[in-house]
């Protein structure tokens, strides 16, 4: 018997679409465009199926997202699995871009040297991303100073050798859909720790951080905010509050700090969970926050569970914006008619990807299956010139 709050949430799995719903159809590997939703309905990894959607609200795309599956190192005894990459910019999206066309490969490098996959791997990956990206805006900070306040979260889900890395900084989110055998129900489970100062916990572990700094965060508009300007604490690139050296002119004077830090504000070193993988879980949803704004962990796991996995992403996304546009007292069919830039302030940029988990292929050692890369939204690689 379905609820009627839970049928109020899963209902549009069986109403017909007018945005372009092709769920019948699995679409080509790079994903379809309509308008401004891009979706890619279903494929497959080494581990099972995905489903992959991403809404744009900014003038420019600022989410980034890729799945990858198959060798997650470069020598040919290595590891196979998946790699799911979530990257919410903010500030513009040279960073999330950057980090789209960067992190994977420095995952595989490490696990090269490191002959295996680890929790130290995945650390290194983002720190050496940070570094490139860092080393980036170093050389383009007189011709292109505002690049010094532009960021991105990063969330990465790895599944290789029965294991499961998540690896976050910021505020995107992963929940998982665990069948309980006893009430026969798919409960959620949120994996990761979102690094956002609207948690009490943030805001202490930046005093801790920073104890000679009394305004180190601020009640600004009744939101809670690094240095009164940012709500992360965790980021790839937003270099402004990491090197004083870019905290200063020709930076916009709404970013520049009245004084100089000694220690970097932000950190880019990511919370990480390894965890086995047991029969019992269904499925991973990764999305940005701009999901979570909309839908609790266990409305976008009933879902999930719930409605057909072919466009079940799609469905997400489209749940969220009937849930903004309710909350902006309009309609749906009225929101989809707001243009990029304009949407933003009904809704953020919304990525999502759902990761089916097959135990059976979980289990096996070998992969023998075609190689997949897919990138959210179609986007271009970094346009960052090094």
């Amino acid at each position: 018997m379905v609820s009627g709050s839970l049928m109020r949430i899963v209902s549009p799995c069986w109403k017909p679409s007018v945005e372009g719903d092709d769920s019948g159809k699995s679409g080509d590997a790079s994903g379809r465009v309509d308008g401004l939703l891009w979706y890619k309905d279903s494929g497959h990894h080494v581990n099972g199926e995905f489903s992959m959607a991403v809404i744009q609200a900014n003038t420019l795309l600022e989410d980034q997202s890729q799945v990858e599956s198959g060798p997650m190192s470069s020598l040919e005894s290595g590891p196979q699995g998946t790699f799911v990459g979530v990257y919410d910019g903010h500030g513009g999206p040279e960073t999330s871009r950057f980090v789209n066309d960067r992190l994977y490969d420095y995952v595989k490098k490490y696990t090269s040297e490191n002959r295996g996959m680890s929790a130290d791997v995945i650390k290194k990956a983002f720190l050496a991303t940070e570094e490139e990206f860092l080393s980036i805006v170093k050389k383009q900070w007189h011709i292109k100073p505002q690049i010094a306040s532009v960021g991105s979260c990063c969330l990465v889900g790895i599944i290789c050798g029965g294991q499961l890395y998540i690896a976050n900084a910021g505020d995107s989110r992963v929940v998982l859909g665990r069948m309980e055998k006893t009430v026969k129900e798919v409960k959620a489970i949120q994996l990761s720790s979102e690094h956002n100062a609207s948690f009490e916990s943030v805001r202490e572990e930046l005093r801790l951080l920073h104890p000679d700094d009394p305004q180190i965060v601020v009640l600004k508009h009744k939101v809670w905010r690094v240095k009164g300007l940012i709500q992360v604490s965790r980021s790839i690139g937003d270099a402004y509050l990491k090197k004083a050296e870019f905290n200063k002119e020709p930076l916009l004077p709404k970013f520049r700090l009245p004084e100089p830090f000694p220690r970097p504000i932000l950190k880019a070193e990511p919370s990480i969970l390894v965890q086995q993988i047991y029969p019992e879980d269904q499925f991973l949803i990764f999305a940005s926050d701009g999901l979570w704004e909309h839908l609790s962990n266990q409305e976008a796991v009933d879902i999930v569970h719930n409605c057909p996995r072919n466009g079940v992403a799609k469905k997400l996304v489209k749940t969220a914006l009937r849930e903004a546009a309710k909350k902006r007292e309009m309609r749906y069919s009225d929101l989809k008619k707001i243009d990029r830039g304009v949407r933003r302030h009904f809704h953020d940029d919304i990525t999502v990807i759902v990761l089916f988990l097959d135990s059976q292929l979980i289990r096996r050692s070998s992969w023998r299956g075609p190689l997949l890369s897919v990138r959210g939204g179609g986007g271009p690689s970094a346009n960052v010139k090094t």
